[in-house]
């Protein structure tokens, strides 16, 4: 009876603790902005939970701290059982599950999983030790992470595992052990090692073993809930309702009322980004409740990794503090926050002096020249302090990304980074007018003249001079696009920037070679709108895809191809958003299948061919995976099997490579503005690239090309060095290849 009366009272206790803090953190998730779409498409959904949840998909990517936690994860869900048989000792002694209570493989199983556990911590602890970021600074993706309360959580579970063997050993000698007849083989060791000690002892130590589970599994789940191991809980509920099938999909449209908002009569209460933590939708607090502090995202960023501000990891933690830190404040406004740089009134008034300071806390800004210690006694660059007197987000970390997904690819729960980056940028640009004055020339370029750089419509046919053909024009040689096999789109790199015109070109003889009939827009394509929706300027994206798609559908578009990987996306994926439904092909995926349809047929190493579009003589080659067309869009294969299909071409892999791809660092509309901290991201990838020992450097998009051409040429200077390498764009090589024949 004492067993049973503690065991309850214990129970009551801290499951009050645990109850009180599940409650608040529902009542918090429900106070953020409605999110739209969130639960539809339930046979999608449940298939994520099977993939990434139950079968750790996204955790595998990492092998060793993917088992490790696979051990942990399905150690859990197994362990369950015991629970159960924990609570029912309490009551009954012997007590086993109905039905499977007593088998050997249920005893061994739970066993089994208990040791996995016990391996998987162990593995955990040492990738925590080895990868410390007080040995290791900002190389560790733990940086910036509580690292502290990582060991407080592997010691709590240590401490299940413990006791849960502790109480079974016990048994064994007590007699109470349901799995007589064998199966449990680490809990029938331990019953050897207690034996000694006697009936009595083992007794008082199976009645203390159940307490000290109950307490330890319960006190576990109080700490879980109050800390970032809170994702044991959020993460399966942020990937269910995360955006299918890939949480990296388009960008969002902005919403109101559940709509996408009409730019051309907006609503006078339509919120144009967020301004503010309370502007977040449920599904944003969600996110931010499912942060694990792993680091992946950290690891793999761009802007990370050439010691700029920003950490997509640091960034969401930012945002969580400041969640917690103005919750009282987001509950009683209940999602009635007003925005456009105003506070709910009343929910004001209700809540302390010292939440309402950090309601009032500027969202984003400047945190030039600040230093900040975390709690584990390291430094970084300003950027998690819950006090007052910084913003919450560095705006020189926001306007640092490059909207390259891997920080969402990378991410084992699924957190939607970019949606959050850009609808900061978005209040930046629409309300604030807050943004980096180069953007200013890339806005009023596209303004007036519907393209980047600012050049003439006019000359957007300039690169078909002198070609040995006749490129058809909509409107002029066809009257719509039902006439030939493919809308050709250019592209405003393609049709202006002299290194993407080869490319142009190149494709343009291919397709011809091929007989692939083919149209171009001429002066009536604009820019997609691309740079203009990834630096925040929704408005100007939603008025240049517009008038795209009006031009689209009047010329009866139904088939596209693109050599641009931006004008890709933001064709195939974006453009429905604005009623533009459309087959669009890069132009890799396009010609690979014409060389396989033997259309196109290589007959010489492109370094030995007529190559006045090509310069290098060498036939080493390593690729270079676009962020638009690779991560974005899971290209990854029809490049390099079109450039295996050139004779005599060797392909050199970079270390980072297809999902784990190092950005160029033009995205993000970056190609438009100056990087002036830390170190430039195309040097880096150049620099990645040249120490292949390949001769060349192949693309598959325009902004690729410029970018790691220039950082091939700042390299050059730097070092002194001639290497004989250059970027080129794989329709380059095949033309080359193909030419002789």
């Amino acid at each position: 009876m004492l067993r049973l009366l503690i065991g309850i009272a214990t129970t009551l206790l801290i499951a009050s603790f645990a109850g009180q803090r599940l409650s608040f953190l529902f009542r918090l998730a429900g106070s953020g902005k409605p999110a739209v779409g969130r639960l539809l498409d339930v046979p999608k959904r449940v298939q994520a939970e099977a993939h990434e949840v139950l079968g750790q998909r996204k955790l595998l990517k990492w092998t060793v701290p993917g088992i490790a936690h696979v051990f942990a994860f399905w150690g859990f869900l197994v362990l369950m059982l015991t629970i159960l048989e924990t609570y029912g000792a309490l009551f009954v002694a012997d007590f086993h599950i109905p039905i499977v209570g007593t088998w050997p493989v249920v005893g061994f199983a739970e066993d089994l999983f208990a040791v996995f556990v016990l391996i998987g911590i162990g593995i955990f602890a040492v990738i925590r030790f080895t990868n410390s970021p007080a040995k290791h600074g900002r190389q560790s993706r733990f940086f910036g992470s509580h690292t502290r309360g990582a060991w407080v959580i592997l010691f709590m579970i240590f401490m299940v595992v413990a006791t849960l063997f502790l109480y079974r050993g016990a048994q064994v000698n007590t007699g109470a052990f349901p799995f007589a007849d064998g199966g449990a083989f680490a809990s029938e060791w331990f019953g050897t090692l207690l034996a000694p000690l006697g009936q009595t002892t083992n007794l008082w130590l199976e009645t203390i073993g159940i307490w000290a589970q109950i307490v330890v599994v319960l006190w576990f789940l109080v700490i879980v809930l109050n800390s970032k191991h809170l994702h044991i809980g959020a993460a399966p509920v942020n990937v269910y309702t995360s955006r299918r099938p890939n949480a990296l999909g388009p960008l969002l449209p902005i919403y109101h009322n559940g709509e996408p908002v009409n730019f051309e009569d907006p609503p006078d209460d339509a919120q144009f980004g967020k301004g503010h933590i309370a502007e977040f939708t449920w599904k944003g607090y969600v996110d931010l409740m499912a942060c694990t502090e792993c680091g992946r995202c950290q690891d793999q960023c761009p802007a990370w990794n050439t010691n700029k501000p920003l950490s997509p990891k640091l960034m969401i933690m930012n945002l969580r503090d400041a969640m917690f830190a103005q919750a009282p404040y987001l509950m009683a406004a209940k999602g009635e926050h007003p925005g456009l740089g105003e506070l709910h009134v009343e929910a004001l008034a209700s809540v302390s002096p010292e939440v309402r300071e950090q309601v009032e806390r500027p969202f984003i800004g400047s945190r030039e020249g600040s230093e900040h210690a975390s709690e584990d006694g390291y430094t970084f660059d300003g950027h998690r302090t819950t006090g007052t007197e910084l913003p919450i987000i560095n705006e020189d970390a926001l306007w640092s990304c490059t909207t390259c997904g891997a920080c969402v690819e990378q991410c084992p729960v699924d957190i939607e980074h970019i949606d959050h980056f850009v609808d900061m940028r978005r209040y930046q640009v629409l309300i604030a007018s807050a943004f980096p004055s180069e953007l200013g020339g890339l806005f009023k370029n596209l303004e007036n003249n519907q393209n980047p750089w600012g050049m003439s419509p006019r000359a957007r046919l300039d690169w078909a001079k002198d070609l040995p053909f006749e490129v058809k024009q909509v409107g002029q040689d066809v009257e719509t696009l039902d006439e030939v096999d493919y809308l050709f789109w250019v592209g405003c790199a393609g049709a202006y920037e002299d290194r993407a015109k080869k490319t142009t070109r190149a494709v343009a003889e291919l397709l011809n070679m091929a007989g692939v009939t083919f149209a171009v827009l001429g002066d009536g394509e604009t820019c997609t709108g691309d740079p203009a929706r990834r630096a925040g300027n929704e408005f100007l994206f939603q008025t240049l895809a517009q008038g795209n798609v009006e031009t689209l559908n009047e010329a009866k578009a139904t088939k596209i191809v693109v050599t641009c990987a931006h004008c890709f996306n933001t064709i195939k994926n974006e453009y429905p958003q604005v009623g533009g439904q459309y087959e669009v092909v890069h132009h890799t995926q396009l010609l690979n299948r014409l060389v396989r349809d033997k259309k196109l047929i290589p007959v010489s190493r492109p370094d030995e061919a007529d190559t006045s579009n090509v310069a290098s003589t060498a036939a080493t080659v390593t690729y270079h995976d676009p962020c638009y067309l690779g991560r974005h869009n899971g290209v990854y294969s029809p490049p390099r099997e079109l450039l295996g299909a050139l004779p005599g071409v060797e392909l050199r892999e970079m270390p980072r490579t297809g999902d784990k791809s190092f950005c160029c660092g033009a995205g993000g509309a970056q190609m438009w503005m100056e990087e002036k901290l830390g170190t430039r991201v195309n040097n880096n990838r150049a620099a990645e690239a040249v120490a292949t020992g390949a001769g060349r450097i192949a693309v598959g998009c325009p902004f690729c090309n410029v970018m790691l051409a220039d950082g091939l040429t700042e390299k050059q200077a730097e070092t002194g060095a001639h290497e004989e390498v250059e970027v080129v764009d794989v329709a380059q090589m095949l033309l080359a290849a193909v030419r002789r024949g």
